[in-house]
């Protein structure tokens, strides 16, 4: 018989607002929130610590409201790189435990230690000493969730926070999830919960009791999916890490200083969205062929489409041809937008896409290596696209980096 998986789940609690504590003692006993800038309508809660939640400080929040509420609210500027690091130095510890480590964003982690846990007594045991060693060596808080799925290892981890561990076993499971809501469970979004709802499904344990058929049939393989984690039938591996660093997507996003009423303004900031993402690709060695437009209107809607291109690349101005064509099928101009997200994917290697006995944009890619080149020495804003010099739409500053490897998904607006 096949031995049960031991999967932890670990999540790293407020991380961002615990970062900038950990950095700085003195605040730790404060309440603090990451906020954007005001001046730049980004002027928002992008996260929050325990102390400030306690307050009813929410992500979102702007931040005269979040003052309203919590007067004393130490508000601090986001520092994503020093965030980045110390997401590499908890995976650092986590792969001291096994080789299966798989991201789930920033701050989260899946660990398989089925095969490496009798070199540590138990799981609970590798819970609480991963718990220790990071509150130690860290100066952050994790939560953890203990179980034979990775579906049930992540709802550990959210039942009880912070610094804890929860464990749901093939034996108990049913009773301490099966009373609580669907959106509880990953996978489980506002549409598919409002779907189910109709059903009369409202909870973990009226999915799993439902007629199976049914939910095949309204759902396809998504609800299968779903009714099988929820049931405890979850046979997804944690990957290993060796696989999880490499790169699906390359895309970047930007809140414009104004609203853009037209796709004639549009085009500056898809230029420099684009001039970005392909610098990026080519400096990984990277091209790619489909590419992924979102569009935020000032209605607060997203709306979004994606093409794929018979051949993958990495020059700027293909990007940006192919960009601009998607807006012109997405938007219609009746709302304004707030936000621009674009991103790349179906990545190949640079070596393997580039085989092309009749390449038309030889002279093209020749012309921005170069210009690789000349920005590594004097810094990126040396050389930048005419049809985004001195544009009043984009601040570079609130310039969203977005590189995913596996899945990206945190409660944070960061």
């Amino acid at each position: 018989m096949q031995t049960k998986k031991i999967i932890l789940h670990c999540d790293v609690n407020n991380f961002y607002a615990s970062c900038e504590c950990a950095l700085n003692p003195s605040i730790k006993d404060q309440p603090v929130a990451v906020t954007g800038e005001v001046t730049k309508r980004n002027g928002i809660v992008l996260a929050k610590n325990e102390i400030a939640k306690q307050f009813g400080v929410k992500t979102g929040d702007v931040i005269f409201e979040a003052k309203k509420k919590c007067p004393n609210l130490v508000c601090v500027r986001p520092h994503h790189k020093i965030y980045e690091k110390y997401s590499r130095r908890i995976r650092a510890i986590y792969e001291e435990y096994t080789d299966k480590v798989e991201p789930f964003g920033i701050d989260e982690c899946w660990l398989d230690i089925t095969d490496t846990v009798k070199f540590f007594g138990d799981a609970i045991n590798v819970a609480n000493t991963l718990r220790k060693r990071i509150k130690e060596e860290i100066g952050v808080t994790i939560s953890v969730g203990v179980s034979f799925s990775k579906t049930f290892a992540k709802l550990g981890s959210d039942m009880k926070k912070p610094d804890a561990v929860t464990i749901l076993s093939p034996e108990n499971f049913k009773q301490k999830t099966y009373g609580m809501p669907l959106g509880s469970i990953i996978g489980v979004g506002k549409k598919i919960e409002a779907k189910l709802n109709k059903l009369n499904i409202f909870t973990l344990g009226d999915l799993a009791d439902y007629d199976e058929n049914i939910i095949k049939h309204k759902f396809g393989v998504v609800g299968q999916k779903l009714q099988n984690n929820v049931r405890g039938i979850d046979d997804d591996d944690v990957q290993n890490v060796e696989d999880t660093h490499i790169v699906k997507s390359v895309g970047n996003g930007t809140t414009t200083l104004v609203d853009v009423k037209t796709k004639k303004e549009l085009r500056s900031v898809v230029m420099f969205l684009c001039d970005e993402i392909a610098t990026r690709l080519r400096a990984k060695r990277l091209s790619g062929s489909t590419v992924s437009v979102s569009l935020r209107q000032n209605n607060l809607t997203w709306i979004s489409k994606s093409h794929t291109m018979t051949k993958s690349t990495n020059i700027s101005k293909i990007l940006y041809n192919e960009a601009i064509m998607i807006i012109e099928d997405l938007w219609n101009e009746v709302y304004p937008l707030r936000s621009i997200r674009i991103s790349v994917s179906n990545l190949d290697s640079e070596n393997m896409s580039q085989l092309d006995l009749f390449d038309t944009d030889r002279n093209r890619r020749t012309l921005e290596n170069t210009i690789d080149k000349i920005r590594q020495k004097y810094g990126y804003d040396c050389i930048k696209p005419l049809i985004s010099q001195n544009d009043k739409l984009i601040n570079s500053t609130a310039l969203r980096i977005e590189e995913q490897e596996n899945a990206d998904n945190n409660d944070d607006l960061l």
